[in-house]
């Protein structure tokens, strides 16, 4: 089509639809596009105007329409090679969201028109689809991000006072009648959920994915829908099914509630990959606007390089890519005003040339940001490429998922041998691993479940995953789960059974609190969620995947707020420098002690004994701890995964008790003299206090 609607040049700086009151700049993107068509909508979603941008700085292709106004809706045709094996794959045919975009009518719709090869086609991908996909994209809108924040900004928790709390927008919300607009951002920040959390006493929700992400094929051809989110396609756009009024204010409402709250919101965020697969995948935006600059190639550039999992990963080594990321990151700080991300396999994020480098190109670009640098910033650290694992190798001020605190817990309150030695490094803060390069004791982040993998009720409900209702024959999902049923594959009336099961989840969630580092709690787990034994519910988006709200486990909840303001109240728990059993200049105590229960040292027969099941630690506040840091006197914390014992305490200073302050033991014994009853399967904290 042609136009006589008025276009002037605009400018490049700022990429995206930027409205200014006037007008608004279209401004994208592509190094080897050869032209790049601006499609314009009506809001019947008929395409009523393609008309060429017409400048290009550099790489960035740019025009300027004065009197357009917020809600237009656009995309985008580009025009270049069609040369697959040469790493190009434009195709005019096919209408492409801007990656800038900050809002988005809906989700793809996966027919064949939407891929830019010919479906079934002897030459596969290399074939060319002449097909409009225009009726099966949703539309790109043009917003007015602005927003009445009034005083709202980020919060600054401390890290040492942090306790995240997982949770998915839709699975903490859905099954809550007194919830209004369940399932969306409004209903995530209504009274009831931030009444829960603030009394739960956790100060952080770290959402799973809420950029705008597609519902793969293959899964609709199932009935399911990707339930987690973890296939972003468009950066800046919050997902619509999370939108109840089709408003981009309804996540910074809920930003807004939270921060009133005095609950800090973290993002799940997805740069590793898109939505667009490998070379089969279909053709939404990256790939038809410039697929040899967004993506990372094998030699054979039909290819994609594959370290995510999810067909391709993003080329962070090319400027615009990494600029991409910058800026989403960028907007969702300083538009948005959420407090920190969580990376989705931040090793793909770190690789330069293909192989992880801790200096590399996102990282030092993270670290100079003067946006980023006051935010909090979490990593999954691996992927599934060469040399992905890289738990503990992140610079500062990275902070880490530590699944070996997960695996290494569990393990220890299963019983199983030669496990001491491993939960003493994890309740020091995996020291060995993290203490290097002025890193803080908060950097590992300790969990005991996560989205991926069994809630907390049923690492203790069941000895296998049962993926069944995922359609791939229980073949999907970790078959290493460290859990154990406690003598019956799931629910159960036994009510012995019940009670093993409620004392190991006690002691689980004590220890997550007694120990150094930044704890992370599963959104459910507090109230006995369980999932019937799925380990991989990314694609149930029913009851499977949400939380359970009808029968609450009430007295696992009370134990829960107890355990965590327990943390809250004690800053030996939480401190910001590691533990490593140095004389104190204050008294020239150790600040980390470890005991045998006869009250003597641990000697290296102690730690090396299989069959040992008792861990007694004694803590005070770190060697070094500054005069202006919260102090306090003393903390016993003892673990015993094994039957009762009675554990000898050192003799208090003259005034003070070592007094029972915390006991997972569902009666915990009277106290007299330094030599105390330790119930069996239990967690007990003494506190050193005033003798009166």
């Amino acid at each position: 089509m042609s136009s006589n609607i008025p276009i002037s040049e605009g400018h490049p700086y700022q990429l995206g639809a930027t409205f200014d009151g006037d007008g608004v700049n279209f401004a994208i993107f592509s190094q080897n596009a050869t032209r790049m068509t601006l499609c314009l909508f009506d809001d019947d979603d008929n395409e009523v105007l393609n008309i060429d941008l017409p400048e290009r700085s550099g790489h960035i292709w740019h025009g300027y329409f004065p009197g357009m106004r917020p809600g237009q809706r656009y995309g985008y045709r580009a025009r270049g090679p069609y040369e697959p094996e040469n790493g190009h794959r434009f195709n005019p045919h096919k209408l492409l969201l801007d990656p800038y975009a900050k809002r988005l009518t809906g989700h793809p719709i996966l027919s064949d028109e939407v891929f830019g090869y010919v479906a079934g086609h002897a030459d596969a991908d290399l074939s060319f689809d002449n097909r409009n996909s225009a009726p099966f994209m949703p539309r790109c809108v043009v917003v007015d991000p602005a927003f009445s924040w009034g005083r709202d900004t980020q919060l600054h928790i401390p890290d040492s006072e942090t306790i995240l709390y997982e949770a998915h927008v839709k699975g903490l919300t859905a099954g809550r009648d007194d919830v209004p607009n369940k399932g969306k951002f409004l209903g995530m920040a209504s009274e009831p959920i931030l009444d829960h959390l603030n009394n739960l006493g956790v100060t952080s929700i770290e959402l799973m994915p809420v950029q705008a992400f597609l519902n793969e094929k293959f899964m609709t051809d199932k009935g399911l829908t990707n339930y987690w989110g973890y296939m972003t396609h468009g950066f800046f756009a919050p997902d619509p099914r999370y939108l109840a009024y089709d408003d981009i204010a309804e996540f910074q409402q809920m930003v807004a509630r939270f921060h009133s709250a005095g609950i800090e919101v973290i993002l799940d965020v997805v740069y590793n990959h898109t939505a667009e697969g490998n070379q089969m995948g279909p053709t939404l935006s990256f790939r038809g606007l410039d697929n040899a600059s967004y993506y990372r190639l094998m030699d054979d550039k039909r290819y994609y390089a594959n370290d995510s999992g999810c067909g391709n990963v993003l080329n962070l080594d090319h400027p615009f890519t990494l600029r991409l990321v910058m800026d989403s990151l960028r907007y969702w700080v300083e538009v948005m005003h959420v407090d920190g991300f969580r990376f989705d396999l931040c090793s793909t994020l770190g690789r330069t040339r293909g192989a992880f480098d801790r200096d590399g190109p996102f990282f030092r670009a993270v670290r100079q940001d003067p946006v980023l640098n006051r935010v909090k910033l979490y990593a999954e650290p691996w992927d599934i490429g060469d040399g992905g694992y890289q738990l503990g190798a992140y610079p500062a001020p990275f902070y880490e998922w530590n699944d070996k605190y997960r695996d290494q817990v569990r393990r220890y309150w299963r019983g199983d041998e030669g496990t001491v030695t491993k939960l003493a490094s994890r309740v020091a803060g995996s020291a060995l691993r993290f203490d290097h390069d002025g890193r803080p004791a908060t950097s590992s982040v300790n969990f005991i479940t996560a989205h991926d993998g069994f809630t907390l009720m049923d690492t203790v409900s069941y000895n296998e995953k049962h993926n069944e209702a995922n359609g791939e024959d229980n073949r999907d999902g970790h078959s290493n789960n460290c859990s154990d049923n406690c003598g019956v594959e799931g629910p159960t009336d036994d009510a012995k059974i019940n009670a093993i099961r409620a004392q190991r989840r006690r002691n689980m969630m004590a220890t997550l609190m007694f120990s150094q580092g930044t704890p992370m709690i599963l959104s459910g787990d507090e109230i006995g969620n369980s999932q019937g034994g799925n380990n991989n519910a990314y694609c149930q988006d029913n009851e499977i995947g949400w939380v359970n709200w009808d029968e609450p486990d009430t007295e696992f909840l009370a134990f829960c707020k107890q355990a965590i303001a327990f943390r809250k109240a004690h800053p030996i728990l939480r401190q910001k420098r590691f533990l490593h059993s140095r004389s104190r200049l204050i008294d020239g105590a150790p600040d980390l002690f470890w005991r045998r229960a006869d009250g003597e040292p641990m000697q290296s027969e102690d730690w090396s004994d299989p069959k040992q099941r008792l861990l007694v630690a004694e803590l005070r506040m770190a060697s070094g701890t500054p005069e202006y840091a919260p102090r306090e006197g003393a903390i016993i914390a003892v673990f015993n995964s094994g039957e009762k014992e009675r554990v000898t305490l050192p003799v208090p200073p003259k005034g003070k008790i070592w007094r029972r302050s915390f006991d997972t033991s569902p009666a915990a014994p009277q106290d007299a003299g330094t030599e105390r009853l330790i119930h069996g399967n239990s967690v007990v904290a003494f506190v050193l206090k005033p003798e009166s």
